[in-house]
């Protein structure tokens, strides 16, 4: 049945043209992340990489060119951060939280410009800083000033590339384009991670790669069960007369993902554990009193008890938090009423936000504790199978990524061959 499908996507024209078009995009980013910047040290970089876990977290999801050092080496990380500023700030600025909501497509795309134009000035900022910790770390050799500058424009310009790139895959493509080109980063450092298995194999490990593999097959399907998994709230439409016509008198319903927040509080998480790491590597020796509070900090989270406690606990938090600035059930409620639709036994306006509400925060449990345990299941796995090539595959936010795209991009061709079949009937 399947092999059919695939026999009907590439029979069809124009969705043909689209896969093509997104494989060829695909092809450019990584010829982008196999262009370097001039002047590394290799060695040296890769002694950076193991000292500072952060950035070798960040080189998975660009995809190995923040360890090539390429001039996409910060991949689409300056436009995530400008539209996680965007949504904080909205919560700041009423105007902005306004042009979001309430002024339709027309805000929403001016709202997502604005997103845009602050990427330029964080890929230029991220890019000096990130220059002149490799300088300093000696990974890369002395910058003049005036090879610095251009370093730095080349750098932004190539994450401007990028996002231009994934627009282009969700305008004229299949799926998201920034999620299919983070997708494909992710995925691109797995032929790495099996040469690497072949030159260590050791036959007596066997059972262990047998062991890893069951399992994570296991985790995958749970992913995908709480991925797919929503708690539909059923709403009803009033009928209205308008003129000689009818409208409303009918039943749906709103759905509530159980992981609404995706892959940001693991993020978030990471961050703040290993921030005091990174802190006290920046300030060395000379630090004074916050460097001292810095080491102290990092000597505390290195106790695996203790920063799998703190690891699950923010990630359960920042799931909370999160939602709460994305998810706003008055709006909901007031979009509800306004359409004349209502919940069966709920009067609408406050008392539908207050039900919204108590759903949301039941649903959020099971998504939260969802979320810390994905965090965690790398490093218990890891420790049972000793197992770390492939920890992609078990948990954290590769795997939640790796399953959303390629469950959106199949829903999409989906959709795309069922509207075919509508317009031959």
């Amino acid at each position: 049945m399947w092999h059919q499908k695939i026999i009907q996507i590439f029979k069809i024209r124009d969705l043909r043209q689209k896969i093509f078009f997104v494989l060829a995009m695909m092809a450019i980013f990584r010829l982008i992340a196999n262009i370097p910047v001039p002047g590394i040290n290799p060695e040296n970089l890769r002694r950076f990489f193991e000292q500072y876990r952060m950035f070798g977290l960040l080189n998975v999801f660009v995809g190995g060119t923040l360890s090539n050092l390429s001039i996409g080496m910060l991949g689409l990380g300056p436009y995530i951060t400008a539209v996680i500023l965007m949504q904080l700030l909205s919560l700041i600025f009423p105007q902005l939280e306004r042009m979001y909501k309430e002024e339709g497509e027309a805000g929403r795309q001016k709202f997502n410009q604005y997103g845009r134009i602050l990427t330029v000035p964080l890929a230029g900022l991220q890019s000096f800083g990130m220059l002149m910790l490799l300088q300093r770390e000696g990974a890369i050799e002395f910058l003049s000033p005036f090879f610095l500058f251009t370093s730095i424009v080349t750098i932004t310009a190539g994450t401007v590339f990028l996002m231009w790139i994934g627009e282009l895959i969700s305008e004229k493509g299949i799926g998201n384009g920034i999620s299919l080109l983070i997708f494909g980063g992710i995925v691109a450092r797995t032929p790495a991670y099996i040469r690497e298995i072949l030159i260590n194999w050791d036959p007596s490990k066997a059972p262990n790669y047998l062991l890893f593999f069951g399992m994570a097959l296991i985790i995958i399907a749970g992913v995908v069960m709480i991925n797919e998994a929503r708690r539909n709230i059923p709403v009803s439409y009033a009928k209205r007369v308008r003129g000689m016509r009818m409208y409303g008198g009918v039943s749906t319903y709103l759905p509530l993902n159980i992981n609404p927040a995706g892959v940001i509080p693991i993020i978030f998480a990471l961050a703040i554990l290993l921030f005091p790491t990174m802190l006290a590597n920046f300030l060395g020796e000379g630090g004074g009193i916050v460097g001292l509070i810095a080491k102290r900090g990092a000597l505390f989270f290195e106790n695996p008890w203790i920063h799998g406690i703190s690891y699950f606990i923010l990630v359960f938090l920042f799931t909370y938090f999160y939602t709460a600035v994305t998810f706003d059930p008055q709006a909901i409620s007031t979009n509800l009423q306004k359409m004349g639709g209502f919940i069966p036994g709920i009067r609408p306006g406050k008392s539908t936000a207050d039900f919204l509400t108590y759903v949301l925060h039941r649903v959020l449990f099971v998504g939260a504790l969802f979320l810390g345990t994905i965090a965690l299941l790398p490093s218990i796995i890891q420790a049972i199978t000793d197992v770390r090539q492939f920890s992609f595959l078990i948990g954290g936010t590769s795997l939640l990524i790796i399953v959303a795209v390629v469950l959106e991009t199949v829903q999409q061709i989906k959709a795309q061959l069922q509207m075919r079949e509508y317009e031959t009937f």
